[in-house]
């Protein structure tokens, strides 16, 4: 897995402060495009869904320091994603929203450096998922 330079994981740790302890309001802005807040809200598989993802950027932030030890979780959530036909570039899609709730949420705080750190680390989470992915998917070609 790649290392995070100490400014990435500076500016990481620092726009997560605030965010990670309103995990659920701000998965909702992430997966906003469900329809309407309260449709999102009214749908148990949504919050599940908004739940699980805002835990592994929480899991991701709290190991930034070693990003490896996540390496087990991620490769085993990508052939879980695999196994109930999710494509990997829903990945992005993710990758994406996680950048546009940023931007909503942090305002001027979300700046050129801060979307690059979150990049940074947010592909090294992907990478781990796509192998994990890939893994199961050979699993089953066998």
């Amino acid at each position: 897995m790649e290392k995070l330079s100490g400014k990435d994981k500076e500016l990481i740790r620092g726009s997560w402060e605030s965010l990670g302890k309103n995990k659920i309001p701000h998965g909702v802005v992430m997966f906003s495009s469900c329809g309407s807040t309260q449709d999102c809200l009214a749908s148990p598989e949504f919050l599940d869904h908004v739940t699980k993802v805002m835990l592994v950027i929480d899991a991701a932030v709290s190991n930034l320091d070693d990003l490896l030890s996540l390496e087990d979780f991620l490769l085993n959530l990508g052939r879980k994603h695999q196994a109930v036909g999710v494509h990997t570039q829903s990945f992005a899609l993710v990758g994406e929203s996680l950048l546009y709730m940023l931007q909503c949420s942090l305002g001027p705080a979300y700046t050129a450096p801060l979307r690059q750190a979150w990049l940074n680390m947010y592909s090294v989470v992907v990478a781990a998922m796509s192998r994990g992915w890939a893994e199961n998917g050979e699993d089953k070609a066998d």
